[in-house]
């Protein structure tokens, strides 16, 4: 357990934090230091480039989806025999939140997954290119993260190319990632909707931090060092302030124990 010093310190942090993210744009707080991931090879003629009406912010193309040999339809975890995992973050909330984690994942060298809310793309345009000069993946989240299980085959595939149309219109690619809404595990019709739409794998987790119940740092730390072995992917959520002030507690503890927090294409690859 995090002593109360260390703990109270965090939550200090990442007031400090989120505070100083709301007093700058996103689009002014990507890393010069950072340089942008390559762009990995797309699985489908077109997936990768910039459709009529592209935005201007997209001045090249970002990494479009990609099969990896072996492994399934839907992920779960990376290889078991390399000290890598992966961070992915649900892509909604609080801007000023969301600056704040990429942030402090970048002072230590860390790079995350983010799967994207297509609405919270409309009113955060910005945070996309933001997360992707910052050396992390962004993927697709559905466009209005609903129970995209409880959908009829229209619906589902309506949410899936929703999400992907903004991300291609702000980026040129659709993402390299799908992972479903309100579920861990992805139906055999959102797997083939998924696949119809781009996506070869859809992405989901064997780590599931429970940041959103807001449980305290110190939680989503125990939670999470509790479960993770080389290879794991964990979920985790923007807009909380427990995962901001969790998360170089979190960091540590991976470091302490010889994990590298990579992306899910760098985890697979």
């Amino acid at each position: 357990m995090i002593p109360i010093d260390r703990r109270s310190a965090l939550r200090a942090a990442a007031g400090a934090a989120v505070t100083g993210a709301l007093a700058t744009s996103c689009s002014d707080t990507t890393p010069t230091s950072v340089k942008p991931s390559a762009a990995a090879p797309g699985n489908s003629p077109g997936a990768s480039g910039p459709s009529p009406g592209t935005a201007r912010s997209a001045t090249r193309s970002a990494p479009a989806p990609r099969r990896f040999p072996g492994q399934p339809a839907e992920i779960e975890h990376g290889p078991r025999d390399r000290p890598r995992v992966a961070l992915t973050f649900h892509g909604q909330g609080d801007p000023a939140t969301a600056t704040a984690l990429l942030a402090q994942a970048e002072r230590a060298g860390a790079r995350v997954t983010v799967l994207a809310v297509g609405t919270w793309l409309d009113e955060q345009p910005a945070l996309a290119r933001r997360i992707l000069d910052g050396g992390h993946d962004l993927g697709n989240h559905t466009l209005h993260h609903t129970d995209i299980s409880a959908m009829d085959e229209a619906e589902a595939y309506a949410e899936i190319t929703g999400c992907a149309r903004r991300l291609r219109r702000l980026t040129g690619s659709i993402g390299t990632w799908f992972r479903p809404s309100r579920t861990q595990h992805a139906t055999p019709l959102v797997q083939r909707l998924a696949r119809r739409a781009g996506y070869p794998h859809v992405l989901s987790y064997d780590v599931d931090s429970l940041d959103f119940t807001s449980p305290g740092a110190a939680a989503v730390v125990r939670t999470v060092t509790g479960e993770i072995r080389d290879g794991s992917v964990v979920s985790l959520h923007f807009g909380y302030a427990d995962t901001v002030a969790a998360l170089p507690a979190l960091l540590d503890a991976l470091e302490r124990r010889g994990l590298r927090a990579v992306t899910t294409t760098e985890l697979l690859t």
